[in-house]
């Protein structure tokens, strides 16, 4: 191995002499050969803690390294260096994760006098340069190298080691000089310990008045949020918080604004567009009024210590000669009763502490204690870990079940004892359950990089601990359960109404992705089976992001879809994750040039693959959407990379499936029973109407009713023989399919009957003995028929028989409008009818427009349109073709009232060109 200094200091050897380095790339030639080196800064060998993480090869992956630095230093109060500590690591892991392509170790070291920062990537054949000034390293334009050359510039000391697989760059930030008396961020400590902050911390006073609207507006708020006063006030605060997504699991801003006094984290949306999360209290006062408003003071998130009440240890039973008790002692108590994940993370943390450990995991059991689901861990990725779900009983023996307490003094004797640590270098670690009442509820673990760190001692120590929290820690879960239980219910309620609002099949679609994500899962995608001799269908994609969709949609497409089991529950689908992995490495192998093709032609799709990789690499899960003991399709949800589901969000989950089905199978058969009834509609009506030569015709129909095509009003025009054509105008007795049928009956007799060579009269007499032959069935009927002779002078000889009809009006040249017909007895009602047909002789230009009452009976209030309006209508139209008179009319219908019409309504108009 060799070592690369920089001149000016050498890397102390951060680890006790007592335990082992987790990776060979330190070693005590390395040092020796740097002796030479002069340093006389002080340092120290002694670490008093350590943060470990592993990032995957994407570019989300530097945002993510960069809050875990920043998270890391802020916890043990280093915020004098975290700008310069997270700059450094920033440039380091875009090296490794996208220049290099490979995974990015990152180790925080933290010792008395300041902390240590390593990170190793595992492609270490890059050139690095050892020796020589800055100007070497490459110019700051340019992409790589600017990690070193900005360690060399901040950093106090740093260096390189590499060796034959890795590649580690660490730098050292030393605290500075504090007079004594200055304050930090850190853990509580006596007031009069602390001294004044050195920098300006702004708080946001909001004034809340009765009605949740921005009532006061302060300078502050202005400088952290971008929104100056006169642009808020009077708007609502719910119009710029950012309240968790998911149900259950904390208080709306619209509660926490109604009690008397909250704390607690949200976001604010500034001006920029961006969410700010901060830490916020609320004071419900009353004005010199006595009008109720609520105070609210806000500060960045990361400032939470200047808002945040203090917690409340309890006395505990000591030495009294001022011994200090065990850290976990104090801790007991100290977050409140309903902060579930607060009480888990300090407990795993306090708990590594008192062991001395490199990590600590506690993982919560489910109702049925066959599983337990990983809540809170330091030192592991805890990213990829959280709700991971391992079994109780791993195997036979004591030491495979986390109902009795286990010491594994090395891990590597026993391959998969501890499934949680797999592939983290942990060696030695110590498990004890928690129990209530004899009931397992957990299991909390501490582990460490060496072997043979723990003992029967330790685990005693440990399980006093776990006996301790373990009351607290039930008393938390049972009521975040309570809470997430509650806020399903209201879910699945919401859910419930808008599924039912809807028979649209494509909306029924579009609205389960919606309630799905983000509230239950980061994407989903839906598949739907037509029948059960189809395949899946990709039908939905949807993601948080939008422009990931298509991304995803692609990686679906191209891998077969999951089978469709119609067993009850989520079950997990693990094709996507691996589809993604593939794609990704596909697209690293083509930019780092390893198929042999040129790189800068692959390079432009890496962007896309890696981030569609990421969104759907963690957890995804397949619940079948069975309606009538039929499935109808699959419900996929997804996590990205490295996240798990939690066991309740999989069930409300599994609710919400079996309502969406349902839903779904409704909107399917009122689908296809519409486009049954739009078919038979349709062909009530004329498929088309003949060109006639010297007749221009227009006809428009409107029914009444949603959904409806075909209504009781009805229209015909056909060829009879001899150049003649028949045309008819009928409106039965109601709306709908009854009125519908009777309109079929109608229609088809007339054209059979006037083919026949019988007179108007005879057509209508014989169809009124048709109508009354349906018995209870039968419907009266209004009808105007007629035979159409164009003549060889350009004009047209009409015969017509109008049976309770409205008249038909005849429009002349000169603008003058006369019925061109009398009234006779309408048909269905009398068995014996006298009726008789009239003449009319239509001169060019003439226009025949004939109606159903639909139109004449328009009425808006006490008004009706009427015949003599109608007419008034029909005196404005000389001049124009049949398409534009019918047209006028309709909108003269339409405008005459406001509400939509009630009735059927059908126009023809004839004209002679």
């Amino acid at each position: 191995m060799t070592t690369g200094l920089i001149p000016g200091g050498q890397p102390p050897d951060p680890r006790p002499t007592n335990a082992l380095p987790p990776r060979p790339r330190r070693e005590q030639d390395s040092r020796e050969e740097a002796q030479h080196v002069i340093d006389d800064r002080p340092r120290s060998s002694v670490i008093t803690a350590r943060a470990a993480a592993t990032f995957e090869p994407v570019g989300r992956s530097v945002a993510t390294a960069r809050a875990f630095v920043r998270d890391t230093l802020q916890g043990w109060g280093f915020a004098d260096i975290i700008d310069d500590a997270v700059v450094l690591t920033s440039e380091l892991v875009t090296n490794a994760v996208v220049h290099a392509g490979t995974h990015a170790d990152l180790l925080c070291l933290r010792h008395e006098d300041g902390v240590r920062i390593e990170v190793a990537d595992r492609y270490p054949e890059r050139e690095i340069p050892l020796q020589g000034s800055l100007a070497t390293m490459g110019s700051p334009d340019r992409e790589g190298g600017r990690g070193l050359q900005l360690c060399a510039a901040i950093a106090g000391r740093w260096g390189v080691d590499y060796t034959p697989t890795h590649k580690t760059v660490w730098f050292q930030l030393d605290l500075p000089d504090r007079p004594v008396g200055t304050r930090t961020a850190g853990p509580a400590l006596p007031a009069e310990l602390l001294p004044l902050a050195d920098s300006r911390v702004r708080v946001a006073v909001v004034q809340i008045d009765r009605t949740g609207a921005i009532s006061a507006w302060n300078e502050d708020a202005e400088e952290l949020f971008g929104y100056p006063a006169d642009q808020v006030v009077g708007k609502p605060l719910t119009d710029l918080a950012a309240w968790p997504h998911t149900p259950g699991t904390s208080t709306g801003i619209v509660e926490a604004l109604q009690l008397s006094r909250w704390e607690g984290s949200y976001g604010i949306r500034g001006a920029n567009g961006r969410v700010t999360p901060v830490y916020a209290s609320h004071l419900r006062v009353r004005d010199t009024e006595g009008d109720p408003s609520t105070v609210c003071l806000l500060v960045r998130n990361h400032e939470r210590a200047v808002l945040q009440s203090p917690t409340r240890v309890p006395v505990t039973d000591g030495p009294a000669d001022g011994q200090s008790a065990d850290p976990f002692e104090v801790f007991i108590g100290s977050p409140a009763p309903d902060d579930l994940d607060g009480l888990l993370q300090r407990t795993v943390e306090r708990a590594r502490d008192m062991l001395d450990g490199d990590s600590a995991f506690l993982l919560l059991a489910t109702d049925d204690e066959t599983e337990l689901e990983v809540r809170a861990s330091t030192g592991l990725p805890s990213a990829r870990q959280r709700f991971a779900r391992v079994p109780v009983e791993a195997g036979p023996g004591r030491y495979s079940s986390a109902r009795m307490p286990a010491v594994h003094e090395d891990l590597l004797a026993v391959p998969g004892a501890v499934p949680l640590l797999n592939g983290t270098g942990m060696r030695s670690v110590v498990t004890v359950p928690l129990k209530v009442e004899g009931r397992l509820t957990g299991s909390l673990g501490v582990a460490a990089e060496g072997p043979g760190r723990y003992s029967n001692e330790e685990a005693l120590r440990l399980q006093f601990a776990a006996d301790r929290i373990a009351l607290a820690v039930e008393s938390a879960r049972l009521g975040e359960l309570e809470r997430l239980r509650r806020g399903s219910l209201s879910f699945l309620v919401e859910a419930s109404d808008l599924l039912a609002g809807t028979l649209d099949r494509d909306q029924t679609l579009a609205l389960m992705a919606q309630m799905t994500v983000p509230t239950l899962a980061t994407w989903c995608a839906v598949y739907t089976i037509a029948d059960q001799a189809s395949d899946p269908y990709l039908s939905y994609v949807l993601h948080e992001d939008e422009e990931l969709i298509d991304g995803i949609k692609s990686l679906l497409s191209k891998i077969a879809p999951p089978d469709p089991v119609p067993t009850p529950g989520a079950r997990v689908w693990s094709a996507p994750g691996e589809a993604a992995h593939d794609a990704a490495l596909r697209s690293s192998m083509r930019t780092l040039g390893l198929t042999g093709g040129p790189t800068h032609q692959m390079s432009s799709g890496i962007g896309p693959t890696l981030a569609t990789a990421s969104a759907v690499g963690g957890e995804t899960v397949v619940l079948p959407l069975v309606a009538r003991n039929r499935v109808i399709g699959m419900l996929t949800l997804g996590k990205p990379t490295d996240e798990h589901f939690r066991q309740e969000i999989l069930e409300l989950a599994e609710d919400l499936s079996r309502r969406a089905a349902l839903a779904l199978d409704n909107a399917r058969l009122y689908s296809e029973r519409t486009a049954i009834s739009q078919s038979l509609q349709r062909s009530l009506l004329p498929p088309e109407l003949p060109d006639i030569d010297g007749v221009e015709v227009e006809v428009i129909y409107r029914a009444a009713g949603e959904g409806n095509e075909v209504g009781g009003d009805f229209y015909d025009l056909f060829p009879i023989s001899d150049g003649a054509y028949g045309f008819a105008i009928g409106d039965v007795c109601g709306t709908g399919p009854h009125a519908a049928a009777v309109t079929g009956l109608a229609r088809h007799a007339l054209r059979l009957l006037a083919r026949e060579g019988l007179s108007g009269p005879a057509v209508l007499e014989r169809l009124n003995s048709a109508i009354l032959d349906e018995g209870a069935r039968s419907r009266f009927l209004t009808l105007l028929y007629g035979e159409m002779r164009p003549q060889p002078d350009g004009s047209a000889e009409l015969k017509v028989v109008c049976a309770g009809h409205p008249l038909p009006l005849r429009l002349r040249q000169d603008g003058t409008v006369e019925p061109a017909a009398e009234p006779q007895p309408l048909l269905g009602v009398m068995e014996d009818l006298e009726l008789y047909e009239q003449t009319v002789v239509l001169d060019p230009g003439d226009v025949l427009l004939c109606v159903t009452d639909g139109v004449t009976e328009r009425r808006e209030g006490t008004r009706m349109l009427g015949d003599d309006g109608l007419a008034d209508v029909l005196t404005t139209c000389t001049g124009l073709t049949a398409g534009a008179v019918a047209a006028r009319i309709m909108r003269a219908v339409e405008r005459f009232a406001s509400d939509a019409p009630s009735d059927d309504m059908a126009i023809l108009a004839m004209r002679v060109a």
